[in-house]
């Protein structure tokens, strides 16, 4: 088995503050879960990408786009966090895209594989690895959260140079 990292919250604190009832709906199988996220969607009109975590026991949560990663994580440590699309057809459900875009938990694209295990137990086709793989990154002069563009590793504010390897804290 991998040895998966466990990324904590480093988004604002006015967010994590804000955060009372978890929003994210536990996927544990592909037909019941699944098929109520779907309704839902269809309900409100909505055909955009989930925010996802992997919470700490390997199990994929997905809310609405619109919810931050923490209130669907219930305010806790996660394995992974990110985007996803999934497409139904009518033998089931797979994973059109996904990636790690999460500035709340902003974590490396080292957690694939929660990811990766977390859809494998559900029996959900996936790409394989992300489709969209962000590098985050804390700046160490001024310590704004940086999404490293075209291998630039410059901090977006005050243009310091940011570290090679994530550094948001303890993984």
């Amino acid at each position: 088995m991998t040895r998966l990292n466990r990324y904590r919250y480093v988004g604002p604190a006015e967010i994590l503050a804000r955060q009372v009832d978890p929003v994210g709906m536990v996927i544990a199988d592909t037909r019941g879960a699944l098929d109520t996220w779907f309704d839902d969607q269809r309900a409100t009109g909505l055909a955009e990408p989930a925010t996802f975590v992997v919470d700490l026991h390997g199990t994929l949560r997905v809310a609405p786009r619109q919810s931050e990663h923490v209130a669907c994580a219930a305010g806790q440590d996660v394995l992974a966090a990110g985007e996803i699309s999934f497409a139904a057809s009518n033998i089931g459900y797979s994973v059109q895209a996904v990636s790690n875009q999460s500035t709340g938990y902003c974590p490396d694209p080292d957690c694939w594989p929660a990811v990766a295990e977390a859809l494998d137990r559900l029996g959900m086709p996936h790409p394989g690895g992300f489709t969209a793989a962000l590098t985050f990154r804390r700046c160490t002069a001024c310590g704004e959260r940086n999404i490293v563009r075209d291998g630039d590793f410059a901090c977006a504010l005050c243009d310091g140079v940011l570290p090679p390897h994530w550094n948001f804290g303890p993984a």
